[in-house]
This record gives C-alpha cells, sequence and structure tokens, in this order.
C-alpha cells in the first residue's frame, strides 16, 4: 500500500462510534467534569466576594452554566452505563 493511500484511509470517518471508551477517552471525560467543577467553584467564591450586584450577577449565571454542563456530562455517562449494563 503506498502512503497516500494508507493516508486516505486514516482520513475516512467512522460508520459507527465504538461502544468502548479508551483510557484517553476516560482521562478526557475525567478533565471536563474537573474543569466545570473548578469553574462553578471559582465562579460562586468570587461571586460571594463581590460588591457589585450586575459582576455578582454575571458570576453566578456563569457558575450555574458551568453546573448545567458538569450535571449534563454526568447524566450522559450515567445513561450510558446503564445501556451497558
Amino acid at each position: 500500500m503506498s502512503p497516500n493511500q494508507n493516508h486516505m484511509q486514516e482520513a475516512q470517518a467512522m460508520s459507527q462510534v465504538p461502544n468502548i471508551v479508551s483510557t484517553k477517552d476516560q482521562l478526557y471525560i475525567s478533565d471536563m467534569l474537573s474543569w466545570n467543577l473548578n469553574a462553578c467553584k471559582k465562579a460562586h467564591f468570587f461571586a460571594q466576594n463581590c460588591q457589585s450586584p450586575e459582576i455578582q450577577s454575571a458570576l453566578e449565571e456563569a457558575g450555574q452554566m458551568h453546573q448545567r454542563h458538569y450535571d449534563k456530562i454526568l447524566m450522559h455517562l450515567n445513561s450510558q452505563n446503564q445501556q451497558t449494563n
């Protein structure tokens, strides 16, 4: 097989997502959860220590957004886990 043909095979998209989660996938999911939880906590902390009501409200909204993202990731993981069991 020529190098050009090999490259074209690698570039083709998968027709179906595999039913396994690789170690790399697990690490990335763990990072996503950590990032969102950390951002949520920081936004809440800074909102509690803010004097301006407008900024405090914006920080609380940002924290709630990160909380929703965190919850969505967990909900997706839990639904995938129930489907495999």
